[in-house]
């Protein structure tokens, strides 16, 4: 413990905020009022006036719109556009009024812009203080040209991250919280507040959660049935795949290759043309129907879409066609790599097939595929494409947003896209972060993939 403690404070950064404003001089202060100021009297010239110029930026653009948007954050907007008779022009003329959405967006943006800000300025206090210190014990301080060079050298990994991590924030982190800053308002058709909305804290999260709001019944529904699902189009892919892999794997089996190129042939078919023939062929007049109908198996059309249990069952196996080649892949890989000596020691011992399977080839897979299980399940979770292209969500009941086979993902994509209600559409989608964040790193911390990573080396 006491040398963790002496390794922590070895490689604590010395220079920070803190001992810049207690130990630093007056030039080392003002910079945490003019940036890189620090660097400038130091005669790093360049990277303070590059500080300077990202503070003179933010300063104009919170004089520009800023403020006004920070100002504006609160209210979300009050002034109603208005329709105002023109004597002389004999029309009647629309004033401008507020838009939420604009106003919560920039509200959002300079929040953000702010805190960025902030990492910035930190950064330009430790250089300036770092500066100061380097010239008082007669170091040696870097050039501009120094700097440029170390970015090809021993910073090679922040000039290669910079521009990935700036495209993180800027287009994901950004618009996320945006997103999840709906989910407080009353943003949707309801009592028409499309263009003007107000701030609701956890209104829409006790809406969601309410088992005695038809809201609420319809949440619960879709997520027993999201993660009724996504079990078992996990296992059943899965073990289907699992068991293909074997069977063609088997040193008693002839043309392999053949065999895998007749199953993989559907990963190079586009998967909602695939989707998209199916739910036309299982359609009341479609082609399985049909041929049912013609040859008498069958008295009436099938309800494949129809009724919610077929529709449900519907989906499950087409998406065995759809997901079974890729666990036939990543199977086979595991397969082969496998040591054979396992299996020759086992047969010695005199173990049989079974015993084989379940103490080396199952143990030895779940052990390399876990974390490609509990990606697996978290892609069914949102597995848009073969619930909307499929059954639509089908069969949705009178007066209900929800159909019988949707899941979350697609639920939410009704909400806000043919209904308008972006701020449950919003809570659907924070819902929906929690139940895959719980399940997959509960799920994860408990494998032995990641107890005993050096397991089966």
């Amino acid at each position: 413990m006491i040398q963790a403690g002496k390794r922590k404070k070895e490689f604590a950064d010395p220079y920070t905020v803190t001992s810049a404003v207690t130990k630093g001089n007056i030039i080392t202060k003002l910079s945490l009022l003019i940036m890189g100021l620090g660097n400038i009297a130091h005669r790093q010239i360049a990277k303070g006036l590059m500080f300077l110029v990202v503070e003179i930026g933010y300063i104009w653009f919170m004089i520009q719109s800023g403020i006004y948007n920070l100002s504006m954050f609160p209210s979300l907007g009050w002034r109603e556009q208005e329709k105002v008779w023109n004597e002389k022009k004999s029309i009647y003329e629309y004033t401008a009024g507020d838009q939420s959405s604009l106003i919560l967006l920039y509200g959002v943006a300079t929040i953000y812009l702010t805190l960025m800000f902030i990492v910035v300025w930190r950064e330009a206090v430790k250089s300036s203080y770092k500066s100061e210190v380097l010239a008082k014990s007669g170091k040696h301080l870097n050039t501009f040209k120094e700097d440029f060079k170390s970015l090809f050298d021993q910073n090679l990994h922040k000039l290669l991250l910079a521009a990935p991590i700036m495209g993180v924030l800027i287009f994901t982190i950004l618009p996320l919280i945006y997103n999840i800053s709906m989910a407080f308002t009353n943003y949707s058709k309801v009592n028409d507040h499309l263009v003007l909305f107000d701030w609701v804290g956890l209104a829409n999260f006790a809406k969601i959660l309410n088992l005695n709001d038809s809201i609420g019944k319809q949440f619960y529904s879709v997520l027993t049935w999201t993660i009724t699902w996504a079990i078992f189009a996990t296992a059943l892919n899965y073990i289907f795949g699992m068991i293909l892999a074997i069977v063609i794997n088997r040193k008693e089996t002839h043309f392999k290759g053949f065999w895998r190129f007749c199953f993989v042939l559907s990963i190079a078919v586009p998967q909602f043309v695939s989707l998209l023939i199916m739910r036309s062929m299982l359609q009341p007049t479609g082609i399985v129907n049909t041929l049912l109908l013609k040859y008498g198996l069958i008295d009436t059309a099938l309800p494949f879409f129809s009724s919610a249990t077929w529709a449900r069952v519907t989906v499950i196996v087409i998406n065995l066609w759809v997901g079974i080649p890729y666990t036939l892949l990543q199977v086979t890989g595991i397969l082969q790599n496998i040591p054979g000596e396992l299996y020759e020691a086992a047969k010695i011992d005199g173990a049989n097939a079974i015993q084989i399977f379940f103490k080396i080839t199952l143990p030895y897979m779940l052990f390399v595929m876990t974390p490609y299980l509990i990606t697996q399940f978290t892609g069914n979770i949102n597995n848009f494409n073969v619930i909307y292209l499929l059954s639509g969500g089908n069969p949705t009941p009178v007066d209900a947003t929800a159909g019988k086979t949707d899941l979350l993902v697609t639920w939410l994509y009704k909400l806000t896209v043919d209904k308008n209600y972006y701020n449950l559409g919003a809570v659907i989608g924070i819902m929906t972060f929690i139940v895959l964040a719980i399940v997959a790193l509960v799920t994860y911390r408990n494998t032995a993939s990641y107890k005993d990573e050096e397991g089966f080396m």
